[in-house]
Formats: structure tokens, C-alpha cells, sequence
């Protein structure tokens, strides 16, 4: 699949994959940005996307950044379609857990990019499931 992407540093390397078996493509900071302790910034991907319709851009943290007491505040993002102006730059929010302040480094790889995709749903209302109830949370395998 063919996808259209801008970068807005052209020093810096496109998104790649680092393993011929990597589900997903590493993405790195495209400014150095200090984030204060216990606090949130949002840090620029160095890339905007025009994707194909229906599908979409999920963006995830990279293993490694709990590491550095980092992780993405949002838990994973999302960039939808019409995301895709020229301006929209991909950004991570990364929240620092730690009680100092962390650097990210300009081109440090912090999260992963994976392009899926979309299925609209229509909803079926009913007022009454035909499966019985399974348990609550947390509740697999118990009796």
C-alpha cells in the first residue's frame, strides 16, 4: 500500500520499519523538548499522512520508553482520515511519571506507527441480548 506523507524536517529519515518482521514503523521526535516532571507535552512526529478512505493511523508507544519514565498519556492515538492538511503534524503526548524533568532527544524513536483498516458500523438496537451473562471484569476462568 501506497501512503502520501509530508515531513517537515527533511534531515530527519521517514517512518520505517527496523525489522523485516516489525508490525510497526518507528517514529521519532523531530525537536529535542524537555518535559517536566509529572507532566504532559505533546511532541512533534515530523510527519503529516493523506491516507487511503477507510483507513486509519494508530499510534503507539515503542516498548523502550518506560524506560525513561515516559509513556503516552492518551494510551494510544489515533489519526483519522480527514486528519490530512498540510499543517497536521502527528504528535505523541507523552506524560513524564518521574519527580525530574526527561529529555527526548530530536530523532529519538519514542513511538510506532500501524496503518488499518476502517469498517463503519450501523447499530442493531435491541432490548435484550439472546447470550447469557458471563461475569464481570476479570472474571475469565473463575467459577
Amino acid at each position: 500500500m501506497k501512503i502520501t506523507i509530508k515531513r517537515f524536517d527533511q534531515n530527519l529519515p521517514l517512518p520505517q520499519y527496523k525489522t523485516s518482521g516489525a508490525a510497526a514503523l518507528d517514529l521519532a521526535t523531530r525537536v529535542e523538548m524537555k518535559i517536566p516532571a509529572h507532566q504532559t507535552k505533546l511532541v512533534p512526529l515530523n510527519f503529516a499522512l493523506k491516507l487511503p478512505q477507510d483507513y486509519f493511523a494508530l499510534i503507539s508507544v515503542r516498548s523502550s520508553l518506560h524506560r525513561k519514565g515516559l509513556m503516552m498519556a492518551n494510551g494510544v492515538g489515533i489519526g483519522d482520515e480527514d486528519y490530512c492538511g498540510d499543517g497536521d503534524e502527528y504528535r505523541a503526548a507523552l506524560h513524564n511519571l518521574t519527580d525530574q524533568p526527561v529529555v527526548v532527544e530530536r530523532g529519538e524513536r519514542i513511538a510506532q506507527l500501524i496503518i488499518l483498516k476502517r469498517d463503519r458500523i450501523e447499530w442493531q438496537e435491541v432490548d435484550q441480548l439472546s447470550s447469557k451473562n458471563r461475569g464481570g471484569f476479570g472474571s475469565t476462568g473463575r467459577k
